[in-house]
């Protein structure tokens, strides 16, 4: 029988939890987590800044297309 797979969170000591097999695994980074270590903040991601930095650009492309420009009248 194979062995549980186990959380791949490694700070001072390892954490020795069973890794979630729906949402265990990080989307960013590809590992396997816990329910305690599974969110990419609790485990230090380290593609994290590269991930909030994409959904910066791709909300900033998206505002900038939807923007509405008001013409000015002339006040006579």
């Amino acid at each position: 029988m194979p062995s549980k797979k186990r959380c791949q969170f490694e700070s001072e000591t390892r954490c020795n939890q069973a890794a979630l097999r729906l949402v265990g695994q990080c989307p960013h980074c590809r590992a396997e987590f816990c329910g305690t270590h599974r969110m990419p903040e609790h485990h230090n991601c380290q593609n994290l800044e590269s991930c909030r930095q994409q959904a910066f650009e791709k909300n900033k492309a998206k505002l900038e297309s939807e923007r509405t420009v008001a013409s000015k009248m002339a006040m006579a």
